[in-house]
């Protein structure tokens, strides 16, 4: 049987040879449409059709996230083959990056690596089954959520200007941070988060005058598009953390009654609110461009360390031992 070279070697490098950039630094996420993705020669190549030519670009593979397939794309094995190489999770999406449509795990085709670290998993699973220990668990992903959104809005010069740093709006936030503790059950915890995302809704619309919003996962105006768009984004971001620490998506301790993928929310959540939130309701009133608001995005979640976030309360918690008694 005759040896086959793979894409890396028949190039003259190996996959050793790239360099590793850890997935908390990693700076690109990708959504692509009307294309064709490809290997060409060891790289990830992407080709648009052009009236006179086609375009081929090059996607950096070793410092990608995750990369979206919107409408009119396809993937080749040996793209798949090599991206799964450099750890970088595939999803298929509708226009715009919504919503997620198939994949192996949750909407993701996630890399088959069989090298991830075991210590995470394990002791999230020592924890997991206590009912007591889940909703603490529920409860530190929450205040680290308020925590993170209450630094972001004092400290972010583009939100300032716009007054989400506003006293009223600072107050509510640290209300409801100083109230979770005193839920008794995951159900309230869900009820208090959704109060809380119901009054920064309102306040965003305020400081972007955009009062009358109405939050409509299918609402045609921008500010829906764009929160739709950017917590898909999001969910990128939390679904290479848990896959890269070996966590299933499954072992949720908010989310979960009803989609498996429930983890992916409890962490994009940790972030999502402080981010993507105002952004959409900023690049609404901006009349943005849907390519124009990724990009911020994007320079959102690498400006204010969004992975690096994740990807250390996720670490910490997974390893916690120092439990509360019920």
């Amino acid at each position: 049987m005759p040896h086959t070279l793979s894409p890396y070697q028949a190039s003259g490098f190996n996959a050793s040879d790239l360099k590793t950039i850890l997935h908390s630094k990693r700076a690109n996420m990708y959504y692509l449409e009307y294309c064709r993705v490809m290997q060409k020669d060891g790289r990830v190549l992407y080709l648009t059709e052009d009236e006179r030519a086609n375009l081929y670009y090059n996607i950096p593979i070793a410092n990608t996230t995750v990369i979206l397939l919107g409408t009119g794309t396809s993937i080749t094995q040996a793209a798949m083959r090599v991206l799964a190489q450099a750890g970088v999770l595939v999803g298929f999406c509708g226009g715009g990056g919504t919503p997620l449509f198939a994949g192996t795990e949750i909407s993701w085709f996630t890399p088959q690596s069989e090298y991830r670290p075991t210590e995470y998993v394990q002791g999230w699973l020592s924890w997991w089954w206590d009912d007591n220990k889940r909703l603490q668990a529920a409860k530190i992903l929450q205040t680290a959520r308020m925590d993170y959104l209450l630094t972001i809005w004092q400290k972010d010069r583009e939100l300032i200007a716009r007054g989400f740093n506003a006293p009223a709006i600072l107050h509510t936030i640290e209300t409801a941070r100083n109230t979770i503790a005193q839920q008794s059950s995951v159900t309230h915890l869900l009820q208090h988060e959704a109060h809380l995302t119901k009054a920064l809704y309102k306040a965003a619309a305020s400081c972007t005058k955009q009062e009358g919003f109405s939050r409509e996962h299918d609402g045609i105006d921008k500010a829906n598009r764009f929160l739709n768009h950017g917590n898909y984004l999001a969910y990128g971001l939390g679904a290479t953390t848990a896959w890269v620490l070996g966590i299933p998506h499954g072992f949720a301790v908010m989310h979960g009654k009803t989609r498996r993928g429930a983890l992916v929310f409890d962490i994009a959540d940790i972030i999502k609110d402080a981010l993507v939130l105002p952004l959409a309701f900023i690049a609404a009133a901006d009349n943005l461009s849907e390519q124009q608001f990724r990009q911020e995005c994007l320079n959102q979640f690498i400006k204010h360390n969004a992975l690096d976030t994740q990807f250390d309360l996720i670490k910490a918690l997974a390893l916690k031992t120092d439990w509360e008694a019920a």
